[in-house]
């Protein structure tokens, strides 16, 4: 959809942003009041990580005058595979400040400004509304759903970008012209359904096709020039080498947006049955420690993945996915005559898991706090963690 521009131009470009942006000047569709357009404009990155370092990167290199970033993260060691605007010397500096810094070696003219806070639905508005775009890059339902009613309320739009293992989507979203992402989405999918690229992974330069599209479509929207995707999801799959556009349209059932709600239980990180399961039935790994230093006769299953269970296991655990475990085909195999405890990487796929146990009479099952993660980060600190 043709949109007219976003924001109005700069009064000038000085010689110097002239010789640097000389490339788009000497483009036709956007010359001078364009890339004056591109001076005069404030986008807010939410994320630098996989999506918001090609982002952050390309729209500091095109000239955007003034680049927020929301991130309360640190760089870790498994980030760098992907997450390119970061280097190993940033292991263990907060993202924000490193992309920071990484933006001023790209070009020194972008005013950079931090926000280096969880986004949460009491400080949304406030920092949303000194920005023109927003650009959403994370990789959780519960702020992409708080992104987007904030986006609503203020009557902002914003390019959407997800990932996964091989396949990407990008779609704009704008209430005012367009559909938002509840049109495209309108509930969050189960809890545990749709794995996180923690858990299921994602190919690094992934990141760089579907981060360079929402970098284009945010140009596009500053400057009036192009369609952008607004009313289209594009759908990108990287191992069939395919692109496909799918239309979005405005339900007209859908209700209205009228306040930021509590996303977190909006979107259950973990189902309520999975709670009431590990609700007293939950151990830490240094008890799970001592039931093995103490000989105790149990059974230690593994709810994880073959391809992660490669990377590192807690001795004596035996592989048996989750998704066995809830469509009842791994029951058979467990046992009857000994506790079973159940982990996965950080606990909530062997929370899932724990409840489908309970319901099919494994009374005394439980799961492990932490999971493999926490085993190795208090246990054994020789293991990798992923």
């Amino acid at each position: 959809m043709s949109l007219p521009p976003l924001v109005e131009p700069a009064e000038d470009l000085s010689i110097e942003e002239v010789r640097r942006y000389s490339r788009h000047l000497i483009i036709p569709d956007v010359g001078m009041e364009g890339q004056k357009r591109l001076k005069n404009a404030k986008v807010l990155a939410v994320g630098a990580g996989g999506l918001g370092s090609p982002v952050l990167m390309y729209l500091a290199a095109a000239g955007v005058g003034t680049l927020g970033i929301v991130e309360f993260d640190v760089v870790d060691e498994s980030n760098l595979q992907r997450q390119i605007i970061h280097g190993a010397s940033d292991v263990g500096r907060s993202k924000a400040q490193s992309a920071r810094d990484s933006i001023r070696e790209i070009n020194p003219l972008i005013d950079v400004r931090l926000h280096e806070t969880r986004l949460d639905s009491e400080n949304v508005l406030e920092i949303f509304a000194d920005y023109d775009l927003i650009v959403d890059g994370t990789d959780n339902f519960a702020t992409r759903y708080l992104v987007n009613d904030a986006c609503v309320l203020l009557g902002k739009p914003y390019v959407w970008g997800s990932i996964y293992r091989f396949d990407g989507q990008v779609s704009v979203f704008w209430d005012e012209h367009g559909p938002n992402y509840r049109d495209l989405y309108p509930v969050p999918p189960p809890p545990g359904m749709v794995p996180s690229c923690a858990e299921g992974g994602v190919l690094g330069v992934l990141c760089a096709t579907v981060g360079a599209i929402q970098a284009t479509e945010a140009v596009k929207l500053i400057t009036g020039i192009g369609e952008t995707l607004l009313g289209r999801l594009m759908v990108y799959d990287a191992l069939e080498m395919t692109f496909r556009t799918i239309t979005v349209r405005k339900d007209p059932e859908g209700e209205p947006i009228t306040g930021l709600i509590d996303y977190e239980t909006f979107c259950g990180v973990v189902s309520d049955e999975a709670q009431q399961a590990a609700a007293g039935s939950t151990i830490t790994v240094d008890e799970l420690k001592d039931m093995m230093d103490a000989g105790k006769d149990f059974e230690l299953i593994d709810v994880r993945e073959p391809n992660e269970y490669e990377i590192v296991s807690i001795p004596g655990a035996t592989l048996l996915p989750k998704d066995e475990i809830l469509s009842g085909r791994a029951l058979a195999q467990l046992p009857q005559d000994r506790p079973i405890v159940l982990h996965c990487k950080t606990g909530v796929r062997s929370a899932e898991a724990l409840a489908a146990l309970k319901n099919a009479g494994f009374s005394d099952a439980v799961h492990v706090q932490g999971g493999v993660t926490a085993w190795a980060t208090r246990i054994d600190k020789t293991l990798p963690t992923y």
